[in-house]
């Protein structure tokens, strides 16, 4: 059987036009997964103590979230337990979820407490987390819990 140049043009563009999400090994729901942080890397707080953006070609959905990651050691670390790495309140902002409300976070504000991670809109509710941290969380934990867990009524 002779290979036609139309067979062998047919076979180059199925190599050429793989969707990206398969040549990295992602399924088709990994790279329609809402993006998580605006794309800065969890893992990163932990290991370099700074905010940094991660990249598509290191991502891990988990929790319906896509997470980026700056390298394949901080994904796979991620991976490993991402609970440990993973913001408090998938992301939202600690200080707003305190008081009832969600609000999507700026990765550029954070602190770590207690092991936990957790992201602020903006510069004030940083403040207010190092003013009175274990009642905002308190708080932002309550909230968070009626937010995530249904009524049972």
């Amino acid at each position: 059987m002779a290979i036609t140049r139309r067979v062998l043009l047919i076979l180059l563009a199925c190599v050429v036009l793989m969707p990206a999400a398969a040549v990295q090994g992602q399924s088709p729901a990994a790279t329609s997964a809402k993006l998580a942080m605006k794309g800065y890397d969890p893992v990163a707080y932990f290991t370099d103590g700074k905010a940094i953006p991660g990249t598509s070609a290191f991502s891990y959905v988990w929790d319906g979230l896509r997470y980026e990651f700056v390298s394949a050691a901080h994904r796979d670390t991620f991976a490993a337990n991402p609970s440990q790495y993973a913001p408090q309140y998938a992301g939202s902002c600690a200080a707003s979820m305190a008081n009832g409300f969600k609000v999507e976070a700026d990765p550029e504000n954070w602190a770590i407490a207690d092991g936990r991670l957790f992201l602020f809109a903006g510069a004030r509710g940083f403040e207010m987390f190092r003013g009175s941290g274990s009642a905002l969380v308190a708080n932002a934990d309550r909230n968070w819990q009626k937010i995530t867990v249904p009524s049972k009524q």
